[in-house]
């Protein structure tokens, strides 16, 4: 795919808060507008990037969801996260320059193309840059630690439950509901990133429905008592 060669101003976006740095003078968000080579839209099923391509930029989502996938040794797809407008994705391949997973957009998507060595040259002169990029990879090392302990010692409801709540909360984060969410991922993409099969999935969403936890129609999720589900994920609380 061709990327567009549409000028993207980063301080004009209105999700700069969620994808750049907090508190730029005007001279630094000015240099910050030319990390974005291009926006480039991804259909649905499209792959941004795949397992073994050569890393060269990180994307920051614009609109849309993706999914990253590994293929596990039985040569079944492994969801390993699910990422939404305002997040970077790619930041896998900055390890030994090829990107070990496949980053594919679950809905028509748009992402900032930002090359990496525009973005290592910046971070040398703009400090809050480097930060905010440790950040980025900082948050990415908590999530996978987060992931490993949800698939090591949680049961099935709890898994679920705490994969709800930290999907409404990160949409909450960009303007939507904190009680309803539309699924763009389907519940067998929700089993892989969770370690559990389809049924597992269906049998617990349906047991929160029957508990009036949640209310289901199609892919659209309202979630009736939060409390109920924050006492699965931590009974202490």
């Amino acid at each position: 795919m061709t990327p567009q060669t549409i000028k993207v101003a980063c301080s004009n976006c209105n999700l700069r808060e969620l994808c750049m740095p907090v508190g730029l003078t005007r001279e630094e968000l000015s240099r910050i507008d030319g990390l974005v080579a291009t926006r480039r839209k991804v259909k649905r099923r499209e792959t941004l990037f795949r397992n073994g391509e050569r890393f060269t930029s990180l994307y920051a989502i614009r609109t849309g969801v993706f999914k990253t996938r590994v293929a596990s040794e039985d040569g079944r797809d492994q969801v390993t996260g699910f990422q939404m407008a305002g997040e970077i994705i790619g930041l896998d391949g900055i390890v030994n320059d090829h990107h070990t997973c496949d980053a594919v957009a679950l809905e028509d998507a748009e992402v900032c193309v930002m090359p990496f060595d525009r973005i290592e040259a910046l971070s040398r002169e703009v400090p809050s840059l480097q930060r905010h990029v440790h950040q980025i990879m900082s948050r990415e090392i908590v999530r996978e630690h987060g992931v490993m302990l949800l698939l090591g010692s949680m049961r099935a409801d709890e898994r679920l439950a705490a994969f709800l709540l930290n999907l409404v909360e990160r949409l909450h984060a960009r303007g939507f509901s904190k009680s309803e969410l539309m699924l763009r991922m389907t519940r067998e993409e929700i089993g892989s990133y969770l370690g559990l099969k389809l049924e597992t999935v269906s049998r617990t969403l349906s047991k929160f429905v029957d508990d009036h936890i949640v209310e289901v129609e199609m892919r659209h999720v309202r979630i009736v008592d939060p409390d109920a589900l924050r006492r699965m994920v931590n009974p202490a609380a």
